[in-house]
């Protein structure tokens, strides 16, 4: 069984800025040169080069979804509707392809490698259709959530279900080293959900809270199915840490531009409501940010924005302080960690690729 690094569950600063050096510095040492990058734009582009591996996901995927309660299987089909970008999935199997090249010149994708891409996309649906139910959200990806066609009831035992297919395919691959990795995924869902209910009144404490949430909603899947495909690939702990250490840092990074847009796009073309984190009371990277700069801000924290008014104040404070910019700011950090980690596989079209995508998840518009 290949070794797994473990991970710090620590995500405590004295300072708000020391988060820079936490989460930058604790990667493992550069160990092979890498100085030659590859130039073509056309290798670049991770959606071109995760094409061939990522054709007839969503008819793959709704395969593993094979039902005959024919309601069911129209609220499974629902999302899985092929107009998805599978941003998750791409990730994987380029830095399956990246991970194998760097390890024996291979640049095929193992069919298991390709599993955990489908595991993926299945598991980060199931925890989208949960999410909209505990928020009451009414829209995703620009049309009618679930659980306003469905119901709450029978939306929740949609993502139950797609969350339990995704666990078959899993115990297909027959790994438990992989089981265990993508289990892990499993459980940070659920806490960083229980972290989002909670709220700190230390600015430092808050913060850090805040990091742990993110890591635990959005960047553990990505980092953990990165993780699963470099074991599948590679038996070097050290190529592992790295595929690791690249998707905890883009899914960060990831998130923060999700949380400025959420101030910075107009609806229509987010596909969900602005404002919306705000709503549902809670304080993201733009909204600490502009605390500094407006001290008032901490009651309406401390009450998540729940008296009238708040929303609004709250939302003009922020676009009124530098909230925005430092948390973009915040994001490119981590995105070059990210591109610190790949490069220290060997040059491939599929290291440059995922390098490109560290920009492509700042430029973002939705």
């Amino acid at each position: 069984m290949c070794h797994i690094t473990q991970r710090s569950s620590s995500f405590s600063f004295p300072k708000i800025y020391s988060i820079f050096w936490r989460f930058h510095h604790t990667s493992t040492s550069h160990w092979c040169s890498c100085s030659k990058t590859v130039s073509d734009e056309k290798y670049q582009d991770p959606f071109q080069l995760g094409r061939k591996d990522l054709k007839n996901l969503y008819e793959d995927i709704k395969k593993e979804l094979l039902v005959s309660a024919a309601e069911l299987k129209e609220m499974c089909d629902y999302y899985f509707d092929g107009k998805g970008k599978a941003f998750r999935p791409m990730i994987v199997v380029l830095m399956a392809r990246a991970c194998n090249i760097h390890h024996n010149n291979s640049k095929e994708v193992q069919e298991s490698q390709r599993s955990v891409a489908i595991i993926a996309e299945m598991i980060h649906t199931a925890s989208l259709v949960h999410d909209d139910v505990i928020d009451d959200a009414n829209s995703r990806r620009g049309k009618r959530t679930l659980n306003q066609i469905w119901g709450e009831r029978k939306a929740v035992l949609a993502g139950d279900f797609i969350l339990s297919a995704a666990s078959v395919a899993l115990a297909r691959i027959g790994n438990t080293t992989i089981i265990s990795v993508l289990t892990q995924v499993i459980e940070d869902l659920v806490r960083g959900e229980f972290l989002q209910l909670g709220s700190k009144e230390n600015e430092n404490e808050r913060f850090a809270h805040y990091l742990e949430k993110t890591f635990k909603k959005t960047a553990s899947l990505i980092a953990n199915s990165c993780k699963a495909v470099s074991i599948l690939g590679c038996p070097d702990p050290k190529v592992h840490e790295i595929a690791y250490q690249y998707g905890k840092n883009v899914g960060i990074a990831f998130q923060l531009i999700d949380d400025v847009l959420d101030f910075t796009s107009c609806a229509d073309h987010l596909g969900k409501p602005t404002a919306a984190d705000l709503k549902l009371g809670l304080a993201t990277g733009p909204v600490l940010f502009a605390c500094r700069q407006f001290p008032e801000m901490n009651a309406m924290i401390m009450r998540r924005f729940s008296k009238p008014g708040d929303v609004e104040r709250a939302r003009k404070y922020v676009l009124q302080s530098d909230g925005v910019q430092q948390t973009t700011y915040l994001a490119q950090r981590y995105c070059h960690a990210a591109t610190r980690e790949i490069r220290k596989l060997r040059p491939s079209p599929e290291r440059e690729a995922l390098v490109h995508l560290t920009e492509m998840v700042l430029m973002r518009d939705k």
